[in-house]
């Protein structure tokens, strides 16, 4: 079998996928928390979209014992977050972040494809992303 290689003999580098989501380290640590703690054996988080609230979705995010065939796997800082598939257009480019007050700890979404947010803050407005033409 021959292969060819390009000019200057080296193979051109293979193209490095994105990645839908990342972690900030207070996120990853609380994550890490999470599956040590949890009751069960577990792969990872699951984060995902669902219908309702008043302005129209919110965010899940729940233990994962398994990766499903079609799950978007993000490892980030040492950690595994599943995206669920039919939420990753909502997600790209999503920072996960965990916000802690006097009272409680939870998961927060910087999410560029989000247009706004109800007044309780449990629920969002996201539009998913559109495709660039290197994404196709």
């Amino acid at each position: 079998m021959e292969v060819t290689v390009g000019q200057g003999g080296a193979a051109p580098a293979p193209r490095r996928k994105f990645q839908v989501m990342t972690l900030t380290d207070a996120a990853a640590e609380r994550v890490r928390a999470a599956i040590d703690g949890a009751d069960k054996p577990i792969v990872g988080i699951r984060v995902g979209v669902r219908n309702g609230g008043c302005a129209g979705m919110s965010y899940t995010v729940d233990y994962a014992e398994a990766i499903g065939p079609h799950d978007e796997v993000v490892e980030d800082k040492g950690v595994r977050v599943l995206v669920d598939p039919k939420a990753v257009l909502f997600l790209l480019g999503t920072q996960m972040d965990v916000k802690t007050d006097k009272f409680a700890s939870t998961f927060v979404f910087n999410n560029p494809n989000q247009t706004s947010a109800c007044g309780c803050g449990e629920s969002v407005a996201i539009t998913p992303a559109k495709p660039g033409p290197t994404d196709a």
